[in-house]
C-alpha cells in the first residue's frame, strides 16, 4: 500500500501543476514528431513527478511520454502527465495525469486523476478498484446486444483498418458515445458502460494503469490483438464478460 500511496501524492502534485496551467491563455503549446501537440504543462508535470520519483524512490525507474526511459526496469513508474492534452489546450475537461507502477514488468498500481472532472481512479493489486474513494465494479452485462460502448474517435480505426469490424460492432451494441481517451475505460471499471476501444496509437504509458484499475473492478484489458499487455499500441476494456465476443469481430 505505500507505493499506492506515494503514487497518489504524485497525483496530487501532478493536479496542482495542471489546473494551474489550465485555461491559462499564456499556454505555449508545439507540435512534436509524431505531429501531436504537447504544452508546456505536460512537461513542467512530468518534471515535477521526476523530481519526487527521485527524491522519495531513487532507486525507481521512469518511463515518461515526454522524457522517456531513465534507471531500472524492474521497478519502473510509467508517467503520462496530460492524458488528453488536445482536450487540455481547449479547455475541454476530459484531461487525466497517468501513473502506474510495473515490478517485474507486472502493473501493481494505477492512479488516473482528472481534476477538471473532479474525479480520481486508483488500484493496486489484489486491493480492488476505486474512485474518489468509493470501491467500483465493472457490470455483470453478458451480451454485445445489451452493453454501451464508448471510444475516442472513428478516423483511429480508419487508420487501423478495422473500420468495418467496428461499425459491426457499433450496430450490435445498445448504445455508442465517443467519451474518448482514460474516461471511456474508466467508465468501464465502474461498470457504466461494458466496452472501451481504442484501436491504435496507445504509448505504454497510456495503457499500463488502464490495465490494473480494470482488471481490478473485475473487467478485462487487452490490445487488439488479445495479449493483456499495455504496450501493444491499443487497448479494449470490457467487463470481462463480453470480452471475447469482442475480440472475435476483430480477428
Amino acid at each position: 500500500m505505500h507505493d499506492l500511496q506515494f503514487a497518489l501524492e504524485l497525483a496530487d502534485a501532478a493536479d496542482a501543476l495542471t489546473m494551474q496551467w489550465y485555461r491559462r491563455s499564456d499556454l505555449a503549446v508545439r507540435t512534436k514528431s509524431d505531429r501531436s501537440p504537447v504544452s508546456e504543462a505536460d512537461e513542467a508535470t512530468e518534471r515535477a513527478l521526476r523530481t519526487l520519483i527521485a527524491e522519495r524512490r531513487p532507486d525507481d525507474g521512469i518511463l515518461g511520454e515526454e522524457f522517456g526511459t531513465t534507471g531500472s526496469t524492474a521497478r519502473r513508474w510509467i508517467l503520462d502527465p496530460i492524458d488528453g492534452t488536445k482536450n487540455y489546450i481547449r479547455g475541454i475537461p476530459v484531461w487525466a495525469t497517468l501513473i502506474a507502477l510495473e515490478v517485474d514488468g507486472r502493473g501493481t498500481v494505477g492512479v488516473i486523476s482528472a481534476p477538471a472532472l473532479e474525479r480520481r481512479w486508483w488500484a493496486a493489486r489484489g486491493e480492488g478498484a476505486f474512485c474518489n474513494g468509493d470501491r467500483i465494479r465493472a457490470s455483470r452485462i453478458a451480451t454485445i446486444e445489451e452493453s454501451h460502448l464508448s471510444y475516442d474517435s472513428l478516423t483511429d480505426f480508419d487508420k487501423h483498418g478495422s473500420t468495418e469490424a467496428f461499425l459491426t460492432l457499433v450496430r450490435r451494441c445498445q448504445r455508442t458515445r465517443a467519451l474518448g481517451d482514460f474516461w471511456s475505460h474508466m467508465l468501464v471499471a465502474e461498470g457504466a458502460i461494458e466496452i472501451a476501444i481504442e484501436p491504435e496509437g496507445l504509448g505504454h504509458w497510456d495503457a499500463a494503469p488502464l490495465q490494473i484499475i480494470v482488471e481490478e473492478a473485475g473487467g478485462r484489458f487487452s490490445a487488439l490483438d488479445g495479449e493483456a499487455r499495455p504496450d501493444r499500441g491499443s487497448a479494449v476494456t470490457t467487463n470481462g464478460l463480453v470480452h471475447d465476443a469482442v475480440l472475435e469481430l476483430f480477428r
